[in-house]
């Protein structure tokens, strides 16, 4: 009987140290017990599908090789992503990674979360309630760098009566009033903000805001327009195209429509927040959760969201592009490869810029 029960401990500490979970466990390792679910928010931005999520269920892999990833994607449905995050709930993930819709909706999401013995990570965008760990850029240099990069493209023209029009992003998202609150400590005072509306992070919605400014303001009237990012800057390319006239034009992600429209004139410039870093950060603190790991030596900061809760943070700097620095940067980082960037359309704008 001794031998016995000295056999059966065995394999059991056996199994808890195969696991990815915490070693001392004393079930069978097996998907549930080391299963990290992986929410984000919308799919009209082409960052979630093409970047992010590739590349954070393979860091996760090649952290933790038997660990099981549940996904969803709540295509920009705040509804939708909380119930996503029952369904999370009930398939018993022990770590959640939240890109949130809704980042004060999903309050109560989290919370329910955090009562079923989940760790909750933010990403990109700082969900409200009791969250283990934050992982996102600095946001508010984000739009300091967007309102700058709009200045300098006016030069001398940007005047206190130079009217800018500003489209920004999703109320809904805190990251939106971020960029908006640092493109307003730079713009402010230097132009006139004559037109400012929410384009819902969706080009359809920025081109009819555009077409707005234009009949309110006049064509010819507006020296330049802030698009928070690179998605709405198409919508808005079209409307100006239209009216024609071709002010500058800033965007965000650096999106390969964007880099074309840039090295076109036709966009001013874009931000760079390179994904691999963010993600990485981001499938590192939720591998140490689960594993019941200390995760300050990647959250090295703290930061607070908009419900008080302060916690465990890494937040990245991200990089003003326009065509000047192209190759430097996105070429340089591989998010494109060239063949990809300088298609027949824009092959002799490549050419012109040193691209090719």
């Amino acid at each position: 009987m001794r031998r016995a029960v000295i056999g059966s401990v065995a394999v059991t500490m056996a199994l808890s140290v195969a696991a990815c979970g915490k070693a001392g466990d004393d079930k069978k390792s097996d998907s549930k017990d080391n299963s990290i679910g992986l929410l984000l928010p919308e799919n009209a931005t082409t960052r979630y599908e093409k970047f992010d999520r590739p590349l954070i269920e393979a860091k996760i892999k090649a952290l933790c090789s038997d660990c099981k990833i549940e996904y969803a994607n709540a295509a920009g449905d705040a509804a939708k992503q909380a119930q996503q995050v029952s369904s999370m709930i009930t398939k018993k993930v022990k770590v959640l990674i939240l890109d949130p819709q809704d980042a004060v909706g999903i309050k109560s999401s989290v919370q329910a979360a955090v009562d079923a013995g989940i760790k909750v990570v933010a990403y990109d965008r700082f969900a409200q309630g009791p969250v283990s760990s934050y992982v996102s850029y600095d946001n508010e240099k984000v739009g300091e760098l967007q309102g700058q990069a709009l200045l300098d493209s006016l030069g001398a023209k940007a005047t206190p009566t130079a009217n800018v029009v500003m489209i920004n992003g999703d109320d809904a998202d805190p990251n939106a009033a971020m960029f908006k609150a640092g493109a307003h400590k730079v713009l402010d005072g230097k132009v006139k903000i004559a037109y400012e509306q929410s384009g819902l992070w969706k080009d359809t919605v920025a081109n009819q805001k555009v077409t707005a400014a234009i009949t309110q303001i006049g064509a010819k009237n507006i020296a330049g327009v802030y698009s928070a990012n690179d998605g709405m800057a198409g919508g808005i390319a079209t409307a100006l195209k239209g009216a024609g006239i071709n002010p500058p034009l800033t965007g965000q992600d650096a999106e390969l429509p964007g880099i074309q429209r840039i090295l076109a004139d036709q966009q001013y410039s874009t931000i760079y927040k390179a994904y691999k870093p963010e993600a990485d950060a981001t499938a590192e603190i939720a591998v140490k959760l689960l594993k019941g790991e200390d995760i300050k030596s990647v959250a090295d900061i703290t930061a607070t969201s908009g419900s008080g809760t302060t916690v465990p943070a890494k937040l990245f700097t991200a990089v003003s592009v326009t065509k000047a620095n192209i190759k430097d940067t996105v070429v340089k980082d591989q998010l494109y490869t060239v063949a990809q960037i300088c298609t027949a359309d824009f092959a002799a704008a490549c050419k012109a810029a040193g691209i090719q």
